[in-house]
């Protein structure tokens, strides 16, 4: 069972779960094996918000757009998945990602709450790495892999955007 099945057995209103971390929104290719973008409870709910919207299309022109950096110099290449969370707040975001995790069958209303990336920079002032929260990678291979495992998603491949 989940904890939020089990919360739920003592009958709470609301069960609200906080993240010490921002949503993590983009793969990691420094250390962490994060590179597959439908393992992101984010991106798995910024892409149903297009679809709610309507907005689907989008998704295409974003993996056209991701297409065309992959055959760019990695210098010159963009992180174009970044617009697509640019439609959204955070906090749209999160109440989405609350809809995913929540079990379909439980009565309490659940609510998700991440720290913020301008929250995490005053935490530790000192640590630049938040491109897995951000998408602004310090290094060109980092920016390829963000628009490859974008592609892969497109072309329904479970694979790790980096080797």
């Amino acid at each position: 069972d989940s904890i939020l099945r089990i919360t739920s057995r003592l009958r709470p209103k609301r069960i609200i779960i906080v993240s010490s971390a921002p949503q993590i929104r983009f793969p990691d290719c420094y250390g962490i094996d994060m590179s597959k973008m439908n393992d992101f409870v984010a991106f798995r709910a910024m892409v149903a918000l297009l679809k709610e919207r309507g907005e689907e299309n989008l998704l295409h022109e974003v993996y056209d757009q991701c297409l065309a950096q992959l055959e760019l110099p990695r210098r010159q290449q963009t992180n174009t998945v970044q617009q697509l969370y640019d439609r959204f707040t955070q906090r749209e975001i999160s109440d989405k990602i609350a809809e995913i995790v929540t079990p379909q069958d439980i009565l309490p209303e659940v609510s998700v709450i991440y720290q913020t990336v301008e929250g995490l920079h005053e935490a530790i002032p000192h640590h630049n790495g938040d491109w897995y929260f951000t998408g602004n990678y310090p290094t060109p291979g980092g920016t390829r892999v963000a628009n490859r495992a974008f592609a892969n998603f497109m072309e329904n491949k479970n694979v790790r955007a980096y080797v």
